[in-house]
């Protein structure tokens, strides 16, 4: 289904697509499960990569609880590999991740052991962002309309270069807009989330700096990323 609706629907073409796969460990064997399917779809055998468990492994999200080995979807695009060695996971950029597909069939229980579940199903996770960032052949998600009139904004307001502090003050600047916005009414604080929510907006006054913006810069951020999302999100 993945794979039909990445080539068929979105019309992404099949020979940029490649995939990786669980290589297996003492909690889990090889997913030549997942390999079949894929090869059955259309993916060739080069185009299948076995990868450790940091890469190919979801959960579980706390200490125990469910979780297990996935299989993600990468695209190439059409940047130069970095190295012999360079293939999807690689963070060169040459691969971009699109989604990927969880098989929850283990729980891990408090002493460490990976028990088989009952029940088993697939958990998928697919961004809209990622997405949108493939079609229109961007480089990063950070160069699309959501993100775009963000980073100019802090661009103009910027006395320093810095890519990278101006994508995590968007970015993070956005998540704590969203937070703010939220029915839960969150506020900064020292506890929970928080606690969370002034981190995120730590982190972008901090990164902000480095950018030279010493005047009180949140607000205007904040109208602007409003300006964006209030038409869906009305609460903000």
């Amino acid at each position: 289904w993945s794979y039909e609706f990445l080539t068929k629907v979105l019309q992404i073409d099949s020979k940029r697509i490649s995939v990786t796969v669980f290589e297996g460990d003492k909690d889990a064997p090889r997913d030549e499960e997942a390999a079949g399917f894929w090869k059955k779809a259309g993916i060739p055998a080069e185009r299948i990569f076995y990868l450790p468990k940091k890469d190919n492994w979801w959960g579980p999200a706390g200490e125990t609880g469910p979780c297990g080995p996935d299989t993600e979807i990468f695209i190439d695009t059409g940047k130069l590999s970095c190295g012999k060695n360079c293939k999807p996971g690689c963070s060169c950029g040459k691969y971009l991740e699109i989604w990927n597909n969880v098989f929850m069939q283990y729980n891990k229980d408090s002493d460490g052991k990976f028990v088989p579940l009952q029940q088993k199903n697939v958990d998928t996770g697919m961004g809209v962002e990622r997405t949108a960032c493939i079609l229109q052949g961007k480089k990063t998600v950070y160069d699309i309309e959501v993100f775009k009139p963000v980073l100019n904004k802090i661009a103009s307001m910027s006395k320093a270069k810095g890519e990278r502090s101006m994508m995590i003050v968007a970015d993070y600047m956005r998540a704590a807009v969203m937070i703010l916005g939220d029915e839960n009414q969150t506020v900064p604080s020292n506890v929970g989330r928080g606690y969370v929510l002034r981190r995120l907006i730590r982190a972008s006054v901090r990164h902000a700096k480095l950018l030279g913006i010493d005047n009180d810069f949140t607000r205007d951020i904040a109208e602007e990323i409003v300006s964006l999302y209030e038409d869906d999100y009305p609460s903000l």
